[in-house]
């Protein structure tokens, strides 16, 4: 059963910040321009790292602790390990199962309509091993902060990959939600305060979302304990640069009913009708006030502005304040500053209503 509102705002404090969940990685650990140039990748692409192998997790370690420098300076209530661990949010997970041949992906279509490598289901899935557990416990042991932790959905994770081995699409994302729920479990036992859900094609293919979307993500969360975010979204900024994102969300009233706790919506770039949070009114809203296609860096007046706007349709208690996703697509120093511009317009708006940081 999913946590009251009040009950996660007196854990996180009215108008806690945090970030969506991925953070640029360093030009010394990664290929950036090889990264940016191409579709987010569905299977491992281990030659886009540039540390050897043998070497790989320390400088992962040391580009986690800077992620988190970052965070912490900028003030950031509730943190995370900017995914620099990973190629894309979702391929370190979807090819760390049993039942993916790894050595002969698939092909499906993206959602910009582009065909791309995913991986490739033969037989039944399941977690042999925890997957981000150990880097779970490395960043809960290097802050006393809320931390949050990502994994890529059921739903999605069954629309990225070439399906031959279960009878439908509906049958493989039920498979992926039981993998998914081990994985949450233990994070939690890690220590993890919340475990988030990617799940950007429950808006891209609204339509198959409506048939088993919330039964799959209900299904990975069924019986744990701790608290659960869901992100959902029209795709990263870098993507769909220059296109015109909806003003609306296709599917997303429907996830006020599901068990999750907290859903996460990108606001700033869409110019999103805050009037869409009265479909959320069981939930917590981790509401995007950083506009990650616009090169310059917003003002804590803006950001102020964003959520003033946000208000007007529900409370202090029921927002978090994040970024719209894709940070790890951005010039470091301009991620940071948007980082700590939302702080600030947070702070703004926390001031003028008598609200104290948890911090």
């Amino acid at each position: 059963m999913a946590h009251s509102i009040a009950s996660l705002a007196q854990r996180f404090g009215p108008l806690a910040t945090t970030v969506v969940g991925s953070y640029p990685q360093p030009e010394w650990l990664i290929d950036r321009e090889r990264l940016g140039a191409r579709l987010p990748p569905r299977v491992r692409l281990n030659d886009l790292w540039r540390v050897p192998a043998p070497w790989l997790e320390s400088a992962q370690d040391a580009a986690t602790l800077m992620a988190l420098s970052d965070q912490e300076r900028a003030g950031v209530d509730i943190v995370g390990d900017g995914e620099v661990r990973r190629e894309s949010y979702s391929n370190r997970l979807a090819n760390a199962l049993d039942g993916v041949d790894i050595d002969n992906p698939g092909t499906a279509m993206d959602r910009t309509g582009k065909p791309n490598a995913v991986p490739r289901v033969t037989g039944p899935i399941r977690r042999r091993a925890p997957i981000d557990v150990d880097a779970a416990a490395f960043l809960r042991a290097r802050t006393e902060r809320p931390i949050k932790v990502t994994l890529p959905g059921p739903f999605t994770l069954a629309q990225q990959a070439q399906n031959d081995f279960y009878k439908d699409s509906e049958s493989l994302a039920m498979a992926y939600a039981d993998a998914v729920r081990e994985e949450i479990v233990d994070l939690f036992a890690a220590g993890v305060d919340i475990v988030q859900l990617d799940e950007p094609y429950l808006q891209a293919r609204a339509d198959e979302a409506r048939g088993y979307g919330v039964a799959a993500i209900d299904r990975a969360v069924q019986g744990v304990e701790g608290v659960t975010a869901l992100h959902i979204c029209f795709g990263y900024a870098h993507v769909h640069q220059g296109a015109t994102k909806p003003s609306g969300y296709s599917f997303l009233g429907e996830l006020d009913a599901s068990a999750i706790d907290i859903i996460s919506i990108e606001a700033a770039q869409p110019k999103l009708d805050p009037g869409v949070l009265a479909d959320l009114s069981h939930k917590m809203v981790m509401y995007g006030v950083i506009d990650l296609n616009d090169p310059s860096v917003e003002t804590p007046a803006v950001v102020a502005e964003r959520l003033r706007a946000a208000l007007k349709f529900t409370t202090p208690e029921q927002i978090m304040v994040a970024q719209d996703c894709g940070m790890k697509y951005l010039p470091p120093d301009r991620a940071f500053a948007k980082l700590q511009a939302m702080v600030d317009g947070a702070d703004i708006v926390r001031e003028e209503r008598g609200l104290a940081r948890r911090r």
